[in-house]
């Protein structure tokens, strides 16, 4: 496992003011080390007194705000982006500002979508927002407004690139407000919606097991102009569809890549116990937050880099684990020139955020 000063030229790189990326990397240090999102565990893993370390992570937590810092992870070159929405169970939270119920209406929580591009099978994170029942009203207008807000950090980024998005988000605020913003889009349709042709008739979704059907140039619910591709695979139960403003095929190719990628998420909660995130504060939540993505990436890149190292070509491990999974479970020990590597990994990927004052 890396100490504290290997890890700090990683850090630097998210932030401008080197005392800044001293301490956030003595905090990254100790949450790849504890493996935890938590204040107490991460004190304890940061060496020295346990006490002073909790007070020196809550003074440099006041007055930081990491979203441009993570944002500079947005990878140029990569094909589109993933929205991901995660559930965070929160049962005993009960009096926490930011936590309200979740889709099951009985279990306490909140939900994170993050944002996130492809890399090696995996996902490197570069945004998120969260958002409850309890800090909005549920209804279809209000969660537009949040997913939208999250889209609207990159969507500078973003030109021409795709957003794949879930089964979440196929509802028709969301779609309205991509169009009006010129940003493309991929997204698995919901059971039930309705979809009409050019003269205003019913369009019936329907394909055979094995077959692939291309239903192109229909409006959704009367309203938004979309492409829908729909295949029934062997060993499914049920047809997936797929609806887009791209041409069909090549949405569904994007989104099978995304489909391929969901194992990123896992990691963070696995390995870094992510979904055990719990602070009294909303605005403390989303910097630790923003922390534990930065940590996450730093685990991919220098597991990548040990993969390539440790882990032939043709070897079963080299497919069987995941850059995190190598670097944080196996506690292999890179060597310079393997942090040199990842090093260049994430010097190659980081953008250049600029900020208007």
């Amino acid at each position: 496992m890396c100490k504290c000063t290997q890890i700090l030229p990683f850090v630097k790189e998210f932030f401008d003011d080197p005392v800044d990326a001293w301490k956030a990397s003595r905090i990254i240090g100790g949450m790849l080390k504890g493996r935890s999102p938590r204040l107490s565990d991460i004190s304890r893993s940061m060496g020295g007194k346990e006490a002073a370390n909790y007070k020196c992570i809550q003074r440099f937590l006041d007055g930081q705000d990491f979203s441009e810092a993570l944002l500079r992870l947005f990878r140029e070159e990569a094909p589109f982006l993933i929205g991901d929405p995660t559930e965070m169970p929160r049962p005993q939270a009960k009096k926490t500002e930011y936590v309200g119920v979740l889709s099951d209406g009985e279990t306490k929580g909140y939900w994170l979508l993050l944002l996130a591009t492809p890399y090696h099978g995996r996902a490197i994170p570069c945004g998120f927002v969260d958002y409850s029942s309890r800090t909005i009203n549920q209804d279809a207008t209000s969660r537009n407004q949040h997913h939208f807000a999250a889209f609207r950090k990159v969507k500078e980024l973003l030109g021409e690139k795709p957003l794949i998005l879930d089964r979440e988000f196929s509802y028709l605020e969301l779609l309205e407000n991509l169009v009006q913003e010129r940003l493309n889009f991929v997204i698995r349709l919901k059971v039930g919606p309705k979809f009409c042709d050019g003269e205003g008739q019913e369009v019936i979704l329907s394909v055979q097991k094995g077959e692939t059907r291309i239903i192109p140039k229909v409006f959704y619910k009367g309203k938004v102009f979309v492409n829908l591709i729909g295949i029934w695979e062997t060993g499914f139960s049920e047809p997936m569809w797929i609806m887009t403003n791209l041409e069909p095929e090549v949405g569904l190719e994007f989104y099978r890549q995304r489909m391929k990628i969901e194992e990123a998420f896992r990691d963070l909660k696995s390995l870094l116990d992510f979904d055990k995130l719990l602070n009294k504060r909303g605005a403390l939540m989303e910097k630790m937050v923003a922390l534990v993505l930065m940590a996450y990436t730093i685990s991919l890149l220098l597991g990548e880099a040990l993969r390539s190292h440790f882990f032939p070509d043709t070897g079963r491990k080299h497919k069987l684990y995941s850059g995190p999974f190598i670097f944080l479970k196996l506690r292999l020990d890179p060597s310079p020139p393997i942090l040199a590597e990842a090093k260049t990994v994430l010097t190659q990927i980081l953008y250049p955020v600029r900020t208007h004052v």
